[in-house]
């Protein structure tokens, strides 16, 4: 498939996306949106909405998929999504509502968030990965805000991150690593490494919209390989614990 192939494809689909009932834009997300993308990678669509949305909506329009209800994947800001074959191609579709998106960013440039679970993502995501897919994203329909990173979250995001990091490692420390849990601790580990990781991150005031690359970003490679060395032996738990305390105290 050629760029000229993938360009038809992307406006055919928006066009097809923006005529369901309630959208107001449709827009180019994930990878492909930051140019980090490959050759057989997955393509990422949000189709924004302001009221009066259905699921079935998308599967009326005739692709071959599985819909996700909203609130599907978890619930919260993200709404929710679903996996197409159109044309050849792996599509996600994610609907965000135009109210939850607007609130979460005027919450943003308050410096306020919240970290909500979703299903994929080890941490759970910050309530402004809606507002980073609004910076990111290539918006295709419609007309959307393209916000820069608000100076007030760059201050209130990485305490909060690094806060829910150092808790989880002494976590690991006390109550796993000593035991010899291996799994129990290598999960804990991981999962301070992305609080960390996000806490680098919003520091600079880079944006985050999902898990792919959030480690190589931060510069937190180092806890790859503590996690791939760990053993069953305690000591040697307690060791790789920390270890990644320094790696996450000096990113």
């Amino acid at each position: 498939m050629t760029t000229s192939d993938d360009e038809r494809f992307l406006a055919a689909t928006a066009d097809r996306l923006a005529a369901l009932p309630a959208v107001r834009a449709v827009t180019l997300v994930g990878s492909r949106a930051r140019g980090s993308h490959r050759p057989g990678s997955d393509w990422d669509l949000a189709v924004y909405h302001r009221g009066g949305f259905a699921p079935q909506d998308l599967r009326d329009a005739g692709w071959a998929g599985d819909v996700a209800e909203t609130g599907g994947r978890g619930g919260g800001v993200v709404g929710g999504g679903i996996r197409l074959r159109i044309d050849g191609r792996t599509v996600h579709v994610h609907h965000r509502d135009l109210d939850v998106v607007e609130h979460e960013l005027a919450e943003a440039r308050q410096g306020r968030f919240r970290v909500e679970p979703l299903m994929f993502h080890l941490v759970g995501i910050p309530t402004y990965l809606v507002v980073a897919e609004l910076a990111i994203g290539r918006v295709l329909v419609g007309d959307l805000p393209r916000p820069d990173y608000p100076e007030a979250l760059r201050r209130s995001a990485p305490p909060v991150w690094r806060g829910l990091a150092s808790a989880t490692l002494a976590y690991a420390e006390r109550h796993h690593a000593p035991h010899g849990r291996v799994a129990q601790t290598a999960g804990l580990v991981a999962q301070a490494a992305s609080h960390t990781a996000h806490a680098v991150l919003a520091g600079r005031g880079e944006w985050v919209t999902d898990d792919a690359e959030l480690l190589s970003r931060a510069g937190l490679e180092e806890v790859d390989l503590v996690v791939a060395g760990m053993t069953a032996d305690p000591q040697d738990l307690v060791s790789g614990v920390a270890e990644v305390g320094r790696i996450i105290a000096t990113a």
